[in-house]
């Protein structure tokens, strides 16, 4: 049942946020909507759909309290846009708020393999947000999902698409766990709608796992038209995405996928498939 106090949704025009906001409005969960730029198409979207917009930035310690003031709960997401030192400052600076402003639980969207000593720049960044959530009063739960699925129709993959190849600085045969938006925002809701039940857990998340030569086949199933997989150099010279994409090689997530969806059948988890068709294929890589 939905609780008549808010949800705070912070990051709430991204990827992960707008899909945790619409998620909980479907349910009939009433959403606060945390948002740099309540102008944005995306803010306008949430508002539609009956979100509250509120203006704050993660730099902005007394804006944050004030938007969490009043909620049943906070979903928190940090990025490392700025960089992972910002990152971890950020993160830590809003789960503070929503402990002060006094919600009543804390759910803290993470990365899996975090806690595991990766040595990953954007992993340890989460890692110390999620040390620094342990220790605060508030009751709290972290969701630590895998890579994004929709990272294979990113901007900066869609050309190489548009030409026939999906390029990736992996060898083709290398499975690589991952997630579909969808499923994080659904895991999210669940939590949020029985957060005794979760209070205390830390639980990653993964769809799928699949190599790029893998992909690549499905794409050219969805696209109509013949893809390759192309591996990427490994050194792209940022030293955070080299990193990680050593740990993809050398061991990568270890999500226990089966074990995962049995457990929680209910979030309707995607497969490859069931993922594609909810995308209008032609449209987001023409022929």
């Amino acid at each position: 049942m939905a609780n008549l106090d808010p949800v705070l949704v912070t990051g709430a025009t991204g990827n992960q946020g707008s899909a945790v906001a619409r998620a909980l409005l479907t349910q009939g969960q009433p959403v606060r909507a945390l948002t740099r730029d309540p102008h944005k198409p995306a803010a306008a979207r949430l508002a539609e759909l009956g979100a509250e917009l509120v203006t704050g930035d993660f730099d902005d310690p007394a804006a944050l309290r004030r938007a969490a003031a009043g909620t049943s709960a906070v979903f928190v997401m940090s990025t490392p846009m700025q960089s992972p030192d910002a990152e971890a400052r950020q993160g830590i600076a809003a789960v503070d708020a929503a402990d002060q402003a006094g919600t009543g639980h804390i759910v803290y969207t993470s990365v899996a393999s975090a806690l595991d000593g990766t040595g990953i720049p954007h992993f340890d960044s989460k890692a110390a947000v999620e040390r620094h959530l342990a220790t605060l009063a508030t009751p709290s739960t972290v969701i630590a999902p895998v890579a994004f699925l929709e990272n294979i129709v990113s901007p900066w993959s869609a050309p190489a698409l548009a030409e026939g190849r999906y390029a990736f600085p992996l060898p083709g045969d290398v499975p690589l766990q991952q997630v579909a938006v969808a499923d994080i925002a659904a895991f999210a809701a669940l939590v949020l709608g029985d957060p005794k039940a979760f209070a205390g857990q830390r639980v990653e998340l993964a769809s799928v796992e699949v190599a790029g030569e893998q992909l690549a086949a499905a794409l050219s199933r969805w696209l109509g038209r013949e893809v390759t997989y192309v591996e990427l150099p490994a050194d792209s010279g940022d030293d955070d995405t080299d990193a990680m994409m050593r740990f993809f090689r050398e061991r990568g997530y270890r999500v226990d996928i089966p074990a995962l969806h049995a457990a929680y059948p209910q979030i309707g988890w995607h497969d490859l498939d069931s993922w594609a068709a909810k995308r209008d294929w032609q449209q987001l890589i023409p022929a």
